[in-house]
């Protein structure tokens, strides 16, 4: 008897032969078919565990995206929808991930494979761990912050001495700022190892609490080599930290869930890496469909890039990712879309307009520590960049507003990035 319950996954295809053949050798590659026929191999055996096409929808002739052995002037695009029987997959992520995005990607007929969307049984989603802490658990670990959460990275990303690096998180720690991490490059170097990073960090952290009252969350990079990813895991936690940092396209997604499995403090999700199985439209997975195997697998927070960034995608697509990280997965907590890359206080209110949610953390690097006046004025002013935004003031009007009150942070930021200069100064 067949499973009702299925893994259903929408795919991206290129083929020379018809897409329902095409989707036909994708589904029997990753469920029960085989290259000819084997001892064994029967009807009912397909029946019950070879994966079905459900939909194909022809999308026209187009030059292929992806090489192949062949190589015809243009090829079939569809749109296939393919089930899996949860039989087939278990509770297992690492299977799951290989059923819906393993060999296909190989197949000599398909000149582009890409995964768009997944949709899971809820008793899938019920035996993953999830995020242990998410939005609401960070939040309290921050004082109950409320407002999107602030957030920078040391910079420079590597090379700093111990005494560097302390100087950077005593000012960013007396900034009242709710997190500053790692950057995903700064793992255990000898000239700055991840103990003495630790030590050296909740040691001003603590320090400047007791004179701001507001207490900051340290992302420790512990990627490495998986035996010690315990060890360094408890490490941080030994010495008070109340985060660590994982590259987990770098790590894998059994790294993330077993790192799930002891943490006890929040886990960063960065996602160095992803872009190399995301950023082509022909091949790899959405961001849509990644994430949710990140939450599944116990990130807490989740870069999701960020609008007006350095990198490749849209604002639209950044929207849309983080969408999709605030979207419902089952009774999983959400995680904390981690924006990232060129943010600063012009970017606030348009992030508002898109996702329309400050349940989010705002990474900026420049935007604080180049502020003009210095980093907690950086800070200060991406707290009243985000108010504005929420009381739809625009940014000029409440960078003036608060400059006639006696704090020209905002203003001077706005006059930073935006390329403004003093009202006094305009013809």
């Amino acid at each position: 008897m067949r499973d009702p319950r299925v893994v259903r996954c929408a795919y991206y295809l290129e083929s020379e032969i018809e897409p329902a053949r095409a989707a036909a050798i994708l589904a029997g590659e990753q469920s029960s078919g085989t290259f000819v026929s084997v001892p064994g191999e029967s009807a009912e055996l397909h029946e019950r565990h070879g994966a079905q096409i459900v939909d194909v929808q022809h999308l026209g002739r187009r030059s292929p995206s992806l090489p192949s052995r062949t190589q015809p002037e243009k090829v079939h695009a569809a749109r296939v929808v393919v089930e899996w029987p949860m039989e087939n997959v278990g509770t297992d992520l690492a299977t799951l991930h290989t059923t819906i995005a393993g060999n296909l990607f190989e197949l000599q007929e398909l000149f582009a494979c890409r995964v768009l969307d997944l949709q899971l049984p809820a008793e899938f989603i019920a035996a993953q761990p999830g995020p242990a802490f998410g939005i609401p658990g960070t939040r309290r670990l921050l004082g109950d912050v409320a407002g999107a959460m602030i957030g920078t990275i040391v910079k420079p990303n590597v090379g700093l001495s111990e005494e560097q690096f302390r100087s950077v998180v005593r000012e960013l720690a007396h900034a009242s700022i709710d997190l500053i991490k790692d950057d995903e490059l700064m793992t255990d170097p000898s000239y700055l190892p991840l103990e003495r990073r630790v030590a050296v960090a909740t040691e001003e952290i603590r320090a400047a609490e007791q004179i701001t009252g507001h207490p900051t969350m340290y992302a420790f990079n512990i990627t490495g080599d998986l035996a010690g990813l315990r060890r360094r895991h408890d490490l941080v936690v030994e010495a008070g930290g109340r985060c660590v940092m994982l590259n987990v396209p770098v790590m894998g997604l059994p790294a993330l869930a077993w790192l799930r499995e002891f943490a006890e403090v929040p886990i960063h999700g960065h996602r160095a890496g992803l872009a190399g199985s995301m950023r082509s439209p022909a091949l790899g997975m959405s961001y849509r469909v990644w994430q949710q195997l990140a939450r599944l697998a116990g990130a807490d927070h989740v870069h999701a890039s960020g609008l007006g960034s350095k990198f490749y995608e849209t604002d639209d697509e950044v929207a849309a990712n983080v969408a999709s990280l605030l979207a419902p997965l089952g009774a999983t907590r959400g995680p904390v879309p981690t924006l990232s890359s060129g943010q600063n206080v012009t970017t606030a209110a348009p992030t508002y307009a898109a996702v329309r949610s400050t349940d989010l953390l705002m990474l900026a690097g420049g935007g604080v520590a180049a502020h003009p006046d210095g980093p907690a004025a950086g800070v200060r002013s991406l707290r009243d960049a985000w108010a504005a935004a929420i009381d739809g003031v625009p940014l000029q009007r409440a960078a003036e507003l608060a400059a006639d009150t006696g704090d020209p942070a905002l203003l001077h930021a706005v006059q930073k990035f935006a390329g403004r200069t003093p009202p006094e100064e305009e013809d």
